[in-house]
């Protein structure tokens, strides 16, 4: 049984955690900590994680990026490994999270979804084969019309994948419009659509001779996200210090 603290809970993916881990028999959420306690959670509730003085074997993080600071310190202090989540971190805090990484055990991706993490060990191999074969690389990415970035961290991750399976060789194109030349060889051209509610599509697009072969990922709830962060935590539990990934979860 893993003992997990929800740092975020009642935000839409804290909740959502909170349900996927009373359905599941092999962990259980002990606390959580939010600002705000709206929620009926089936468990305490803290407004700061200093306030928590319930055991835990691994927090999951789906906070604000302002309380990344104050966690790292108190899982530093606390010998309490964690799972983060949180998006839009600053450099600073990310070289935070490699630093606390040498003292207790963390785990931090672009993306939580074991299926996009499968893809991404999948693509190592698939780039071998089809840049030997002189297949040119395209990835298409779709996300809701609300998200602030693009491209997406994902889309990103997946072509690095790609590229470093084949020892960056490759540069990336985000626009051609004010080009006007045959496409280079040693390009991965990535393009983002905004429109809608879509929840994430990630298309990688292996273009040769005669044939086209597409890896794909499509997201139809940020449940998969959840799902992947109860999976990291069971994972990080007696973990020894060190920066994992969902790489490290999904081998």
């Amino acid at each position: 049984m893993v003992k997990i603290i929800m740092h975020g809970c009642n935000g839409r993916m804290g909740q959502m955690i909170s349900g996927i881990v009373e359905k599941d028999s092999d962990a259980e959420i002990v606390a959580g900590v939010d600002i705000l306690d709206e929620q009926k959670n089936g468990y305490p509730v803290f407004k700061t994680i200093n306030d928590v003085n319930v055991e835990a074997d691994v927090v999951i993080d789906f906070g604000a990026v302002a309380a990344i600071d104050n966690l790292l310190d108190w899982c530093a202090e606390k010998n309490v490994p964690a799972v983060i989540c949180t998006t839009g971190l600053s450099d600073e805090q990310v070289a935070k999270v490699s630093s606390v990484s040498e003292k207790v055990a963390m785990l931090r991706s672009a993306n939580m979804s074991l299926g996009i993490n499968t893809l991404i060990r999948l693509l190592k191999d698939a780039a071998n084969v089809f840049a030997e074969a002189g297949f040119d690389v395209e990835v298409v990415e779709k996300h809701h019309k609300m998200k602030l970035d693009a491209p997406s961290g994902t889309a990103l991750a997946l072509a690095d994948a790609v590229n470093e399976a084949r020892n960056n060789e490759y540069e990336y194109v985000y626009d051609r419009s004010t080009r006007r030349e045959k496409r280079p060889e040693k390009e991965i051209g990535i393009s983002a659509v905004r429109g809608g509610t879509i929840v994430g599509e990630h298309d990688v697009i292996f273009a040769g001779e005669d044939e086209v072969i597409t890896f794909s990922h499509t997201a139809y709830s940020r449940a998969v996200f959840g799902k992947g962060a109860v999976q990291a935590a069971k994972f990080l539990k007696g973990k020894a210090p060190a920066l994992y990934t969902m790489q490290d979860v999904v081998k």
